[in-house]
């Protein structure tokens, strides 16, 4: 999933975090939280949420893995949710416009952009024109022009240097646990009925918060599970 499902906990001295993407164990110092592959992660939700958490005494260096297969959330996806909810008039899903259909739309057609396109900054400004030009040719009112393509492949290198510490290859990652008989927790937001297959379409969310959704966004194996 995404930033849409957000978790609410308390530390043991009763301090509060509100958490969309970074996993709760994090308040346990020792868990290393994993953001798998079937994530779509929105940076600046990301480092918000680290910058938060890291004010407040919680340790983030070291301890969060982001898979280099997760697909990139951009602003504009969120701006094209809000199109796409107006387009639908009065039979509108009810989204939360935070961009996770149109992120999920973008991967699915195969012109996504994934966290380990980040490592190859040259490409970079190319796929980006692409995506926003089919954001163009979907919904008339959207536009961009070059010097906003110009000014997001500039954020998004700074983006990339700060993230690089964290980007994993987290399918091995979690291979390697599961080898070494260590105790992994899956934590997922929703439920079967929001699931995209089996829920009360099309009033469901937009990846598989099933079980099944444990395999196919962190790559383990049904039979470990």
């Amino acid at each position: 999933g995404g930033t849409n499902a957000g978790h609410t906990i308390y530390n043991t001295e009763g301090k509060k975090f509100a958490l969309h993407l970074v996993p709760s164990g994090i308040l346990n110092e020792e868990t290393v939280c994993v953001i798998g592959n079937g994530v779509v992660v929105h940076l600046p939700g990301l480092f918000k949420e680290i910058d938060g958490l890291e004010s407040n005494g919680i340790s983030c260096k070291g301890r969060i893995l982001v898979s280099d297969r997760a697909h990139l959330l951009f602003d504009f996806h969120q701006v094209v949710d809000g199109f796409r909810e107006a387009e639908l008039g009065n039979f509108f899903i009810g989204t939360t416009k935070r961009g996770i259909a149109p992120c999920y739309s973008s991967k699915v057609i195969r012109n996504g952009i994934r966290i380990c396109d980040l490592r190859h900054m040259d490409t970079f400004p190319e796929k980006l024109d692409l995506l926003l030009s089919d954001a163009t040719s979907r919904f008339p009112g959207f536009k961009y022009s070059p010097d906003m393509v110009r000014e997001e492949v500039e954020k998004y290198k700074r983006f990339a240097e700060r993230l690089e510490p964290f980007i994993a290859d987290t399918v091995h990652v979690m291979h390697e646990s599961i080898a070494q008989k260590k105790k992994i927790l899956v934590e997922g937001g929703q439920a079967t009925m929001l699931d995209i297959d089996f829920g009360t379409y099309p009033f469901v969310t937009s990846s598989s918060p099933s079980a099944g959704g444990i395999c196919t966004g962190l790559g383990i194996a049904p039979r470990v599970v």
